[in-house]
């Protein structure tokens, strides 16, 4: 499995965040989103080809019960069904990070953090080439978000929000995936790699919280490290 960086750190979003976890970043994408904070792993994937045993030997360095398996897209991931199989039998509390795309096929997931991408995701032509409709033709699959749903142990429903536009897109994605949700399943994260971007969103997302219910998810790793990596 190609392997982007292995990691122990405090997890930086969602339900989880603050929690002492190792993270396994696979490298390569099925998408390629606009504001991508991490195009190692899906514009230009780097990393090299490790072996399963070599991945789990490097987690198990480390004391954390909590095993975030993020991307890129990790359910693209070659042999992921068989490295997550092995996670469970190691005890291992299992966050798959996904944008909802590939069907998880009844592998087990603790918590499922799944990002449907919005059409703020879609990159131009001009920047993506080919990529751009490839992109916004399979970005959102509301048939494999029902599945991640009504499989997983645990979810949530994390989207990078910018504007009211962002918003109202994110409640019809909801309201098109076909179950019940939950308001506090919704997180709203704010789009930005810098404290003072994601600040300018702050007011947008507070007031959706408490108007919808929602949740509003920080990104801890951001005003703890920066835009770094293996943070």
């Amino acid at each position: 499995m190609r392997i982007s960086e292995i990691f122990y750190s405090v997890q930086g979003e969602g339900s989880l965040t603050g929690v002492p976890s190792v993270f396994v970043r696979t490298s390569g994408c099925n998408l390629r989103c606009t504001w991508c904070d991490t195009p190692y792993a899906s514009w230009q994937p780097e990393g090299p080809e490790m072996t399963l045993d070599a991945i789990l030997a490097e987690v198990m360095k480390h004391p954390a019960r909590h095993v975030v398996v993020t991307g890129g897209e990790p359910m693209v991931a070659k042999d992921i069904r068989e490295f997550l199989t092995r996670l469970h039998q190691a005890g291992k509390h299992i966050t798959v990070e996904t944008a909802g795309t590939v069907s998880p096929a009844d592998l087990h997931v603790d918590l499922a953090s799944i990002s449907p991408k919005l059409a703020n995701s879609t990159p131009t032509v001009e920047k993506a080439g080919p990529w751009a409709a490839r992109h916004e033709q399979t970005r959102l699959q509301p048939a494999v978000l029902r599945e991640w749903l009504e499989q997983a142990v645990d979810y949530q429903l994390k989207f990078v929000i910018s504007t009211e536009a962002d918003l109202a897109e994110a409640q019809a994605v909801v309201a098109n995936i076909g179950l019940p949700v939950p308001p506090d399943k919704v997180l709203l994260m704010p789009e930005g790699v810098s404290m003072e971007a994601m600040r300018s969103r702050y007011d947008l997302l507070v007031h959706a919280c408490l108007t919808h219910g929602y949740r509003l998810s920080p990104r801890l790793h951001i005003e703890l490290f920066g835009n770094t990596r293996g943070t």
